[in-house]
């Protein structure tokens, strides 16, 4: 059964829209794919360290969570991922943000993932592929952090094909 699920891409470091672009192409791997915008944002954590590029996937995937989890993690590691510090920087980030509707607790992964409500970074993108999108009974665009977003469009939805 085909699952839509909806990946949060991050970098700092490095070529990061080169680096995006990269992941993208491996997600296309996994199942069909659309694309949110591409936006730049304040880093969330330590101050001191570079703006990030961010963007959402939507992957329509027949594969069970964990076995996509491992994927993502695979492309995070051929991609160099350096990991520092806590919420610092990191040469690409993949998380599972939403798979279905379903709700994943265990020692590895937790869906729908942790703090989406209070990311700019992640819901916007999430509203660029499905204004409707509700998560826990909120509708993502009535959430006050979209009006007070601190985002700025890098690109279009086509910036993923370059």
């Amino acid at each position: 059964m085909t699952i839509r699920a909806f990946i949060g891409l991050g970098s700092n470091l490095g070529d990061s829209q080169q680096i995006l672009t990269e992941a993208v192409a491996k997600l296309s791997t996994l199942g069909a794919i659309q694309v949110s915008r591409l936006y730049q944002s304040p880093p969330m954590g330590p101050q001191d360290q570079p703006n990030f590029l961010n963007a959402v996937v939507q992957l329509d995937t027949v594969l069970e969570p964990l076995v996509l989890l491992d994927y993502l993690q695979q492309f995070e590691q051929e991609a160099g991922r350096v990991r520092l510090r806590r919420w610092g920087e990191r040469t690409l980030d993949l998380d599972l943000l939403l798979y279905g509707q379903e709700q994943i607790k265990n020692e590895r992964l937790t869906v729908p993932h942790i703090g989406i409500l209070e990311r700019d970074f992640v819901v916007i993108p999430l509203l660029d592929l499905d204004a409707h999108l509700q998560l826990n009974g909120h509708s993502l665009k009535n959430l006050e952090l979209v009006q007070q977003a601190n985002l700025t469009v890098i690109a279009d939805q086509s910036w993923a094909n370059a």
